[in-house]
């Protein structure tokens, strides 16, 4: 059976700030999630293996939508469309220094975006756009710990860090950046039978600070990110997904001047699709998957394309 120890898990996409209009209702500030969606899938419990130089990724993710939910997960009936293309550099150094018995490591995340993006609400008297191309939120892992339980059976604990390093204007209809702190305490698990069945799972915290600008804080928001699958010699073919809700309440403060928040304005949506992936060992790593968002609310649902490549040297 082959294992996956050489597998890297590049994560990428960062969030961005979508649709800055004081009178759209939408779950997160302007819909945005914070981190990105659609980053774990098969492997997501092995990490690279330790070498001299580390591991390098690249993810280019490709996420469109026309259609935004409202809390009952109907259409808002607003006429817009959002199409975000990423490019994601990624490092990820694991070394043979053990912390609980496991191998520590760490990783960086230096993201761009391409946004384009239109809003009309004729009631509201609101036609608006934006097209803009710039960095997104850096993120830093400091901390990763790798068990490699058995042949069959890994996982990692991590802990990352996004900082408000991207381009940001909070009178922009979307920005790259979102002008706040997240911290995201991160655990995978992937069990790979003999026979070569895989079930891998990624669960994740967004815990986040409030946006200075605009005296907006996200609650907290909680993702899991699955794929199921079979490997057939240096493939690995199935389906994968991710399922996202905020747990707790946005909260506004004194300075913020948008739409009031009404029972929480909590998000929530479920993706799945194909998800398909070729890992040889020396060679580098290349996966695809290709996800329709479906049973949203209180953010915008569309679909979401991610292509990753990543070696180590």
């Amino acid at each position: 059976m082959k294992t996956l120890k050489n597998k890297l898990l590049l994560a990428t996409m960062g969030g961005a700030t979508l649709f800055a209009v004081p009178n759209l209702a939408l779950a997160t500030e302007n819909g945005a999630p914070t981190t990105a969606m659609g980053v774990y899938d098969f492997g997501a419990g092995f990490m690279p293996p330790a070498t001299d130089v580390g591991a390098f990724g690249l993810r280019t993710a490709y996420y469109s939508s026309d259609s935004s939910r409202n809390a009952a997960g109907n259409d808002n009936g607003t006429d817009f469309s959002l199409d975000v293309l990423s490019l994601g550099l990624a490092y990820i150094k694991m070394t043979n220094h053990e912390i609980f018995g496991a191998k520590y490591g760490f990783s960086t995340v230096v993201p761009f975006f391409s946004m384009d993006a239109s809003l009309k609400v004729p009631v509201a008297s609101i036609d608006r756009s934006a097209d803009i191309t710039k960095q997104a939120d850096i993120q830093v892992t400091p901390l990763i710990l790798q068990w490699n339980l058995s042949p069959n059976l890994a996982m990692n604990a991590q802990f990352q860090i996004q900082a408000p390093t991207g381009d940001y204007d909070k009178d922009r209809l979307v920005s790259p950046g979102l002008n706040h702190w997240a911290f995201s305490p991160i655990y995978n698990v992937s069990y790979i039978s003999d026979t070569g069945f895989e079930v891998s799972s990624s669960f994740e915290l967004d815990i986040n600070t409030k946006n200075s600008d605009t005296d907006y804080k996200n609650g907290i928001e909680y993702r899991h990110e699955f794929a199921v699958g079979q490997h057939v010699n240096e493939w690995t073919l199935g389906l994968g997904g991710y399922y996202y809700r905020q747990l707790t309440d946005d909260k506004t403060y004194s300075g913020y001047t948008g739409q009031a928040i009404v029972d929480g304005n909590r998000a929530e949506t479920l993706a799945a699709g194909p998800a398909i992936t070729y890992f040889k060992p020396g060679s580098p790593m290349v996966s695809f998957h290709a996800y329709k968002e479906f049973k949203t609310s209180n953010r915008a649902q569309g679909y979401n394309l991610a292509l990753r490549v990543s070696q180590s040297f």
